[in-house]
């Protein structure tokens, strides 16, 4: 096996809660530790935040907000352009952290942090745009005016494998419309999301503005710390990406005090590849939609629906997009697939991959673990994967391609639809008609036609069904922070 290797840490790390504009050590003294999944040694302590921690937090929250929701627009605009500007300068910093807590490659880590950066600079625009109306009643007897106010403290909870863009993708629309804000970040990824806060506390302080508006738990106990949370009554929003089993229980959370509410969970995306499409171009999506974090994403690609007559060419050219993919630690130079986050994401990569060999399927591409130290899977491509294997019911979120064939188009869309969940979709063909037909009957948030990235700060992203409530980015983002006033005059 290859030596184990640590990941290269910036040197100054904020590892303590920030709570109030303060950092602070958890009021238990205790901490935990932050591995990285390409060798699976600690890179560093982080304070572990407890419940009384948190409920610190939505004090500050609460405190700052009387100041923040009466800050003008303009100022909470500039205060998130600057912030952008800060991420910006700082790119560099904030991928070697990304790479070093979360495993994935530098050159996406760069990416995350300028995708992440866009979320600020997009909502520091919409800060001055919160529109209201005026309008006469159609009976003539009075007027109507419809007012958009802050809805209050909001419980923002991020996953681990986009620590910086989930972070701003949630606290940038919520300042911007004058909520502050109670992070908890994943506890695998939290050292991206604490160097986010700190830039947002510096903009802020340099202002003179309430640094409570941004308060930041990492915690072991994530259950423990947010039960409190969701029966406080200053707390009036809840903001969560994650799996779509805990969601649930959040959203059974969220009910005692009625909260509004914003979920983003699991998927089970399609991608589709019709008999007309041009396949080169499919692989090419293809590699985006499903490699992006070796797989591990919620719109990752995980059932490649071929047509029969073009799925053994479509198979041949994955496969070999596959061969020439990097397998190693995320800092290597040329290295284009880095790890999974922890080993229990291996051995459930491996066990979906042996149901469907098991069922009938052939391994064309991968299916091992490669000799290195840390938690890696060899990127793989599956043929003759049956419609109720693992692979095709289950989210997979690791670098393996199942590879399933239709006839036609309604069979293609009643396969594409056979999952209790709605993120997003992908398909390729080169029919305007039956783009058309797809994009009003897939049954998913998002759909990518002949594209494999559907992500945008400027676009909503979202699902339906078992994926979600609610949508972040684009114009509808900053809606999910505000609540509508009506004024009869």
């Amino acid at each position: 096996m290859v030596p184990v290797e640590l990941a290269p840490v910036p040197p100054s790390l904020r590892t303590d809660l920030l709570i109030g504009g303060t950092w602070r050590p958890s009021g238990s003294g205790r901490t935990f530790e932050v591995l990285d999944p390409a060798s699976g040694a600690p890179i560093a302590e982080v304070a572990d935040a407890s419940p009384e921690d948190g409920t610190a937090a939505l004090a500050a929250a609460h405190d700052a907000w009387p100041a923040w929701r009466a800050t003008p627009p303009r100022v909470r605009s500039e205060v998130l352009r600057e912030v952008w500007e800060r991420i910006t300068a700082r790119t560099e910093e904030f991928a070697a952290l990304i790479t070093a807590e979360g495993g994935k490659p530098l050159s996406e880590a760069r990416a995350e942090t300028a995708y992440g950066a866009e979320f600020v600079r997009w909502f520091s625009e919409q800060a001055v745009r919160i529109t209201g109306t005026v309008r006469t009643a159609p009976g003539g007897a009075n007027r109507q005016m419809v007012l958009h106010r802050p809805v209050g403290p909001a419980l923002l909870i991020t996953p681990w494998n986009f620590p910086l863009a989930m972070a701003t993708r949630k606290a940038a629309p919520a300042l911007a419309a004058g909520c502050p804000v109670v992070i908890k970040p994943a506890g695998y990824t939290p050292l991206t999301t604490l160097l986010f806060a700190e830039v947002v506390r510096e903009v802020l302080a340099e202002r003179d503005l309430p640094t409570g508006v941004i308060n930041v738990v990492p915690t072991s106990e994530p259950a423990a710390l947010t039960e409190p949370l969701l029966t406080d009554p200053r707390l009036r929003k809840l903001s969560f990406t994650g799996s779509t089993e805990v969601g649930r229980g959040l959203l059974r959370g969220a009910a005692r005090q009625v909260l509004r509410t914003s979920m983003e969970l699991g998927g089970n995306a399609p991608f589709l590849v019709f008999e007309d499409a041009d396949l080169d171009d499919a692989v090419t999506g293809a590699m985006v939609a499903k490699m992006r974090n070796s797989g591990q994403t919620c719109v990752a690609a995980n059932r490649f629906l071929v047509h029969a007559s073009v799925a053994e060419a479509f198979a041949e050219k994955l496969a070999a997009a596959f061969d020439e993919l990097v397998v190693g630690p995320g800092w290597h130079e040329g290295t284009t697939v880095g790890p999974l986050i922890r080993p229990s994401a291996v051995d459930s990569v491996d066990a979906v991959v042996a149901d469907a060999v098991d069922r009938g399927a052939r391994v064309v591409r991968g299916g091992t673990r490669p000799d290195l130290a840390g938690y890696f899977y060899t990127p793989t491509v599956l043929r003759g994967v049956p419609a109720d294997a693992r692979a095709s019911t289950e989210e997979i979120f690791g670098p393996v391609a199942p590879i399933v064939t239709f006839a036609d188009e309604d069979e293609a869309l009643r396969l594409a639809n056979a999952t209790p969940f709605g993120l997003v979709a992908y398909a390729y063909t080169r029919d305007v008609g039956r783009a058309f037909r797809l994009a009003e009957q897939v049954e998913a948030g998002m759909l990518g036609l002949n594209r494999g990235l559907v992500s945008d700060p400027s676009a909503p992203f979202g699902g339906i069904k078992a994926s979600g409530l609610g949508r972040e980015g684009g114009e509808q983002g900053i809606e999910e922070y505000l609540d509508t006033t009506y004024v009869a005059i």
